[in-house]
């Protein structure tokens, strides 16, 4: 359950109204590294959690609180709108001005579809996929995919402030990298709770005895001319879960099984239905 007051989580001004900065701000809202994404990512972790119901009232204030961050994107983007040339929006009749403000980087759909406010897109206008969300109910692999969201979500927020000089975006903005900064360690703290490297291999629940154990701490290299695998930590010691050695292989291979012949009514040549393979 939800409720709605009409405040926002924190201040957003925009001093220089920026057409342009708009569109760059949609890929914060819709892009695959945007807000709409942990939000949806969150909300289905939490409303899917098995176990200790902590973690899925964590991932819900979590995921709640995105909300908020879209709310507060949206906002700015419809203040860096506001003040476009309005010709643009009450004499449509005058195509100078809607030319030179596409020329000039602004999305035309700012004007065409949303009378001057944001969308469900990123900074293409791309509507948003929620391919991008994973919710796989298994609390350790959907806390390293928080990570990575928010990895790649503060990466963005970075960005994004290096491209303006208005200072109310920048002050918006680096509260946003904040925020990014707690989820990484908050999803962090979790695996930490969960048992940090010991929690692998996710997920810990299967017999680790019916692996093919004599691949499952080797680097495969696909090197064949001479030169070697690269070397690093993942090569050689004891691997991170302290289960296993790293070591470097070759890969196994095994003979190519032949297929059988086409099936009849398939659309295929008469020589490949009516052929014989022998294994």
């Amino acid at each position: 359950m939800f409720f709605h007051e009409s405040k926002l989580q924190f201040e957003v001004r925009v001093d220089a109204p920026n057409p342009q900065f708009a569109k760059m701000l949609q890929q914060a809202i819709g892009g695959v590294e945007g807000e709409i994404r942990v939000c949806l990512q969150y909300l289905f972790q939490g409303w899917g959690s098995r176990g200790s119901v902590k973690y899925r009232d964590m991932l819900l204030e979590t995921a709640t609180e995105e909300i908020g961050h879209i709310e507060m994107l949206a906002t700015a983007v419809a203040l860096n709108l506001q003040n476009a040339p309005l010709q643009l929006q009450e004499d449509m009749a005058a195509q100078e001005p809607m030319v030179n403000a596409i020329l000039s980087g602004m999305d035309p759909r700012h004007v065409l579809s949303s009378g001057l406010a944001a969308m469900p897109v990123d900074s293409a206008g791309i509507p948003f996929n929620c391919s991008h969300v994973y919710a796989s109910g298994n609390i350790a692999g959907d806390m390293y995919a928080n990570v990575a969201a928010e990895s790649t979500g503060r990466t963005l927020a970075v960005r994004l402030y290096n491209m303006t000089d208005d200072l109310g975006m920048k002050n918006m903005l680096r509260y946003l990298i904040a925020r990014d900064t707690m989820h990484q360690n908050q999803w962090l703290a979790v695996i930490e709770e969960l048992g940090g490297p010991q929690v692998h291999p996710i997920p810990n629940s299967f017999p680790q005895d019916q692996e093919e154990l004599d691949f499952s701490y080797a680097f495969l290299t696909t090197w064949r001319d001479g030169g070697s695998a690269p070397p690093g930590r993942w090569t050689s010691g004891p691997s991170i879960d302290r289960r296993g050695t790293f070591s470097i292989k070759e890969q196994p291979g095994a003979p190519m099984p032949p297929l059988g012949p086409a099936r009849p009514m398939s659309g295929a040549q008469n020589e490949q239905v009516n052929v014989k393979t022998t294994i």
